[in-house]
């Protein structure tokens, strides 16, 4: 081995990198094969493996390039990836750095998107409970679409057709090809930073299913269900259907449906004016006329139309409750003054006089007491009787107690 070259492991490593970086077909490179030890770091890079029933393929896809991907790749599925043949130096093995990843053919698409559909059904992200209503009268839309073709020219058109009042802000967006989904991604959180926005439109043209791949795309999804305003899409044609499709706050048929389903018609909204306001006049001729027939019923009462009439009834009515009140005052009076002849003959005839004067008389002592019992006086007891007219002095002879005078009567 005197007088060869040695190379350290490290130096070997890199001669052996830099002869693959010249190999100009192994700077692009497709290489078909089943996704094996899929992993995807927290960094966000994705580490897996390309196997067919020979042979094996280190790979590694950074985080720009996997957020770009249109469907979510895991083990077992059958890919095509492009990239560049390098080596790892601090493994000493060489790898593939993919660009680019999909699914190998329609039917590896198809599966994707339904693995996809699957994953975020779970997630809740399709239900239409976390789904925001569109503003009825926007002021300020944003159309996330390519600023060439037919499909924003046909959204500018609609939108100016039915709701010129609107603001519309068109955000450059690559809408096909690999760069999609990243560009629609950005896009979409470029929203943010717009003052007053109140719905975004996502929109292109139709195309076929890998034309579509980037709607189908899981970042896209995901930002589309975090963004700040309702998104609606208009993604092809009626029968295309994207995963884009499934998150929005709602789905048009068409990038022309999008504009119609986001803002008000402005000719239908002036006929409905137009009929709102002959039903309003309708309703105050009505209560116009309604108020006139009260107003005549009214003017019609004799108190408004012959209101002189009207007073002399009432002073009329005043002067009879008047003189029936006078009337009941005398007749209380009288029958008052009755009651009280009554109770003064009652008292009359009460009176000592009057009890004289019908036949009784009075017996008092010399002292003036009253004899109102036998045992007041004795026999020769002086006395005075008190007659109706004048007095008898009397001597009593004997008194009798009640018993004997009863037996005497």
């Amino acid at each position: 081995m005197r007088g060869r070259h040695v190379f350290t492991v490290r130096q070997l490593t890199r001669y052996l990198k830099a002869l693959l970086s010249q190999d100009a077909a192994l700077q692009n490179v497709s290489v078909r094969g089943e996704i094996a030890d899929f992993v995807r770091h927290s960094s966000g890079h994705v580490y897996f493996t390309l196997k067919d029933e020979f042979s094996q393929l280190r790979c590694v896809l950074f985080r720009e390039d996997a957020e770009a991907l249109t469907f979510a790749p895991e083990s077992g599925i059958e890919v095509v990836a492009l990239g560049t043949v390098t080596v790892y130096e601090a493994r000493g093995q060489y790898q593939l750095v993919v660009r680019q990843l999909e699914p190998a053919g329609l039917g590896g698409l198809a599966q994707a998107f339904e693995r996809l559909r699957r994953k975020l059904a779970e997630e809740g992200l399709f239900e239409e409970r976390r789904k925001r209503p569109l503003p009825p009268f926007p002021r300020k839309i944003a159309v996330l679409t390519s600023p060439v073709g037919a499909a924003v020219h046909d959204v500018l058109t609609t939108l100016r057709a039915r709701w010129p009042a609107v603001h519309v802000i068109v955000i450059p967006t690559a809408v096909s090809g690999p760069a999609a989904a990243p560009e629609i991604v950005r896009s979409l959180h470029r929203l943010d930073t717009i003052d007053g926005l109140e719905v975004a439109l996502l929109v292109r043209g139709g195309g076929s299913l890998e034309e579509l791949s980037g709607f189908n795309s899981e970042a896209v999804a995901r930002a589309i269900a975090a963004s700040p305003v309702p998104v609606v899409t208009g993604i092809g044609h009626e029968t295309d259907f994207t995963i884009a499709d499934m998150v929005a706050d709602r789905r048009a048929p068409t990038p022309t449906g999008a504009a119609v389903a986001a803002t008000p018609d402005r000719r239908a909204l002036s006929l409905r004016v137009q009929a709102f306001r002959r039903s309003l006049a309708d309703d105050l001729r009505r209560l116009v006329a309604r108020y006139r027939r009260e107003l005549a019923l009214l003017r019609a009462r004799p108190v408004l139309s012959r209101p002189r009439l009207v007073l002399a009834d009432h002073r009329q009515r005043l002067d009879d409750l008047r003189a029936a009140e006078r009337q009941a005052v005398s007749e209380r009076l009288r029958r008052l003054s009755e009651r009280f002849r009554r109770a003064r003959e009652k008292l009359d005839a009460l009176r000592p006089e009057a009890v004289l004067a019908r036949g009784y008389s009075i017996a008092r002592l010399t002292d003036g007491s009253v004899v109102r019992s036998w045992r007041q006086v004795d026999v020769g007891t002086l006395a005075e009787v008190i007659l109706a007219e004048g007095s008898a002095d009397v001597v009593v002879r004997k008194p009798i107690p009640p018993s004997r005078r009863e037996e005497r009567a």
